[in-house]
């Protein structure tokens, strides 16, 4: 008979909190069923020292698999589709890392998980008092880049329209490692020159940028003007915006508009929110799509957890039908945080990259 995994199908309803740990329960049946698994999960069960099935009973089990995020530069990525969803799921498309570090990472994403993420993330722009029924601009990368993606999900349902300003961060991390500081400088310049052009002709309500973007376009006074009178709200998206720089932002630079954060990546196929109801001078807190999305912060040399208001590097989950790939040891520090109630996992605070992942020196660029 084949395994109970209803626990997975959570109503899209973002206050729904099911226990985590019956959840990571369901998806190690669903991942690891010859007939629902995925070929990439029940090859590689093969080669782990536990039974996924057995012996993954809790969230905090997924520490047990080891991280497989580099094997999926070279893995088919028809094998990371499960086999309980059809011949012909619904793909809303294949996406890429690699905007800083290596060559890309590669993962698919089907509808019913788009429309989750989109459906979290537009109730915490609720939550922040982002306009619904606006136009949005966003300067984000496109394909293929998770990030993308969300833009035009969000913008359709969360706004109207939305209007796009491609960006190439491997193009800028390649001008930046040749030394060609220069060019990469002109190439962001002409990124808020398209952006002034949308900004001036059309009725933007939202907009979507990086934090060294957004940098650039507070520069150029008549753009800073531009944006106090037509926007509403900015949602930045990168790995870092210091402390110094978010609260001149929000209290002096837009001072009514709304200002809000988030921060992920291509390989959780989602983003972790800013807290709502902080103050200006409180540390950006990020919260996880828990238990889909969740977060660890370790002491890499102990793979332990360090304790709250301590630093570590942060490890990223994903569980879901979609795609499992849990115990991602990622290239950024952040501060510990407790989750909120209920949710599994930690918050993090305080993102910064590490100077080299992966034998690789860490370019931020763009983002």
């Amino acid at each position: 008979m084949p395994a109970d995994t209803t626990a997975l199908d959570i109503p899209l309803d973002p206050e729904r909190q099911p226990d985590a740990d019956a959840f990571v329960r369901a998806a190690m049946d669903w991942h690891f069923d010859p007939e629902t698994g995925s070929p990439f999960w029940l090859r590689r069960a093969k080669t782990l020292d536990f039974d996924p099935r057995a012996d993954v009973k809790s969230h905090d089990d997924l520490a047990l698999f080891p991280n497989v995020a580099g094997e999926l530069r070279t893995v088919p990525v028809a094998d990371l589709v499960p086999r309980g969803l059809g011949s012909r799921p619904a793909v809303a498309g294949v996406f890429e890392s690699g905007g800083t570090t290596g060559a890309p990472k590669r993962v698919w994403c089907d509808q019913d998980w788009l429309d989750r993420v989109t459906a979290w993330s537009n109730a915490n722009l609720d939550a922040h008092g982002f306009p619904r029924g606006r136009e949005w601009l966003g300067l984000t990368p496109s394909g293929p880049h998770f990030v993308g993606r969300l833009f035009e999900e969000s913008a359709r349902t969360h706004g109207t329209v939305g209007h796009r300003i491609d960006l190439d961060p491997r193009w800028v991390k390649k001008l930046i490692a040749a030394g060609k500081r220069d060019a990469s400088d002109a190439y962001a310049e002409h990124l808020i020159d398209q952006a002034a052009e949308v900004l001036r002709t059309q009725d933007v309500g939202v907009l979507t940028i990086t934090p060294p973007l957004l940098e650039r376009l507070a520069r150029r006074e008549d753009l800073v003007d531009l944006v106090n009178r037509k926007v509403r709200a900015i949602r930045w998206g990168g790995t870092q915006l210091d402390a110094e720089s978010r609260h001149l932002y929000r209290t002096e630079v837009f001072p009514d508009t709304v200002l809000y954060g988030h921060y992920g990546n291509t390989m959780i196929l989602g983003i972790a929110g800013e807290r709502a109801g902080l103050g200006d001078d409180d540390p950006c807190v990020f919260d996880t799509y828990s238990p889909y999305i969740t977060f660890s912060v370790i002491d890499p040399a102990t793979g332990r957890r360090v304790p709250y208001g301590e630093r570590g590097r942060v490890v990223m989950n994903h569980v879901s039908r979609t795609l499992l790939l849990p115990n991602n040891l990622e290239r950024d520090l952040a501060t510990r945080l407790a989750a909120p109630e209920g949710r599994a996992g930690d918050a993090v605070a305080d993102i910064a990259p590490v100077a080299e992942f992966e034998e690789e020196t860490v370019i931020e660029g763009v983002y």
